[in-house]
């Protein structure tokens, strides 16, 4: 019998949808789909104030090979609670959250079926209402009461939904808007897409090409659930490096790349290097900087000093260094907003983006939007778009080490470890902990190293936090200097040696 607890993944659910990988036992099939469908009805009918029977949910799916199955289940769990579920067939998680919002759709809840980057064989759920994605205590919630179902849906009215072409004909007007005064639009872009065979091929096809965009070299436009190029991640190194090439061998303008549901992405500039990262949110404030002076800028745990100083300096914005996990760095912008701050964007590394003028939506073709009409924008002035991110700097080195806790009670072992650096950063010389933080323990350290042939101070920092879903305690470093994080990594490997039940790396 499925533990329906085990399916949630901070504000997702995410399991195994198909046999094939071993070891990983299938825990979600047509059953669990059913039964947790029927929850989110349940919830959703007290949560909007409807009878489960006025109630209409839009269903959305992106390509891996379970989502039929699944979302069959999701229709007949949606009917068994007498509400009106409706097929959307290939979606991206963006385009479900705005099929609640778009009066022309104005349904009352939706469901993403997807597993976003994750591997071929996994899959899940994501639920929107019109005030946004579900948080964890939501999901909680609707897991909590599916596990109380026996699922014996068998039956569901077909109905269809164009929610992916009506949210490409708002991608479109947005486009035609914000150029409307440089003469011929898009047709002087060239932009490569890599949509890493997920749902994102729409946006080549159905936004930038009607808009006179030349989209050649763009690839792996085609859904394909087995994702047989690379990983549909825009964090993944050789799905940006083969973006990077695509772009260079063609002589385009910009790049984007999306994740497998749309709403993660990274870009390359013409020069052909990636805008990932410190990077993608350094652009993604730059374009938005001029409509929000002061305005502030929350981000995940993991952004460079160098990006602080681009943010607060260059710009004139402020910078909230926040906690990992998109949800967390949405909630967090939002409660500053309604505290009366101006915080407008609320971003991730990983490439989650959401604008305070886009209902705080993580959404990566509105984002690539943004990007394209300030590219073209400044094309028709002769300029490249990375010329907005200019006075951004990188940090010499970075690393990053995943330490595997294997003690059996591992989550008391991190939370040990945790309170036990902090102590060793306040007692050793040349660290500091840093100050707010809000996850993890944050340092900024300043040791001697040889760069060069001659002895320099080398500044940077570190975080070691506990993984919001896994065993782990990831740590990255950073330094301005060539041979800082050498110097400082052998310290900390020197700690971690003091504890049973943590896997050091070679």
């Amino acid at each position: 019998m499925t533990d329906f607890m085990k399916l949630q993944n901070g504000s997702d659910i995410r399991g195994v949808a198909m046999e094939g990988i071993p070891g990983q036992e299938v825990n979600l099939t047509e059953t669990e789909a059913g039964a947790i469908a029927g929850a989110f009805a349940y919830w959703l009918g007290f949560k909007v104030g409807k009878n489960p029977f006025d109630l209409r949910i839009c269903v959305g799916q992106d390509p891996r090979l379970s989502g039929d199955t699944l979302k069959e289940g999701v229709l007949r769990g949606i009917a068994m609670f007498g509400a009106e579920g409706y097929d959307a067939g290939l979606a991206s998680t963006p385009a479900m959250f705005m099929s609640t919002v778009l009066p022309q759709m104005d349904f009352d809840g939706a469901v993403m079926i997807t597993a976003s980057h994750l591997p071929w064989n996994r899959n899940g759920f994501k639920f929107f209402t019109k005030e946004g994605g579900l948080d964890s205590k939501d999901i909680a919630s609707i897991l909590r009461t599916a596990s109380k179902y026996n699922f014996v849906g068998e039956f569901y009215e077909e109905r269809h939904s164009n929610a992916l072409q009506m949210y490409a004909a708002y991608l479109r007007q947005m486009i035609s808007i914000g150029l409307k005064d440089v003469p011929g639009g898009l047709s002087g872009m060239h932009i490569v897409v890599d949509a890493g065979n997920g749902a994102g091929g729409f946006f080549a096809r159905e936004v930038l090409e009607p808009m006179g965009a030349d989209i050649s070299g763009s690839q792996f436009l085609e859904p394909d659930g087995t994702f047989p190029n690379h990983s549909p991640n825009p964090e993944n190194r050789e799905a940006v490096r083969s973006l990077c090439r695509a772009v260079t061998e063609n002589k385009a303008d910009l790049g984007i790349i999306f994740d497998t549901d749309v709403d993660r992405i990274a870009a390359v500039g013409s020069d052909g290097k990636a805008i990932a990262r410190n990077r993608i949110i350094a652009l993604a404030a730059a374009i938005a900087a001029e409509d929000y002076p002061g305005g502030t800028v929350v981000t995940d745990s993991l952004t460079s000093v160098e990006l602080h100083e681009f943010l607060e300096k260059d710009l004139g914005l402020k910078h909230l260094r926040y906690k990992r996990g998109y949800r967390n760095v949405i909630n967090k912008a939002k409660e500053l907003r309604e505290a009366g701050e101006n915080a407008f964007l609320a971003i991730e590394t990983s490439g989650h983006a959401a604008y305070a003028d886009n209902f705080y939506l993580d959404d990566g073709a509105f984002l690539a939007v943004q990007l394209i009409i300030n590219a073209a924008r400044l094309k028709a002035e002769g300029k490249d778009i990375t010329s907005l991110i200019e006075g951004l700097k990188s940090p010499a080195e970075s690393a990053e080490i995943r330490f595997i806790l294997t003690a059996e009670d591992w989550i008391s072992l991190g939370t040990s470890v945790l309170e036990d650096i902090e102590k060793w950063v306040k007692e050793t010389s040349g660290f500091e902990l840093v100050s707010p933080n809000f996850e993890g323990v944050r340092a900024d350290f300043r040791v001697p190293v040889t760069s060069g042939g001659s002895k320099k101070e080398a500044k940077g920092w570190f975080l070691l936090r506990k993984s919001l879903h896994d065993a782990v305690l990831p740590f990255n470093i950073e330094s301005d200097t060539e041979g800082g994080t050498e110097a400082v990594l052998p310290l900390i490997l020197d700690f971690m040696r003091r504890y049973k039940g943590i896997e050091i790396p070679e």
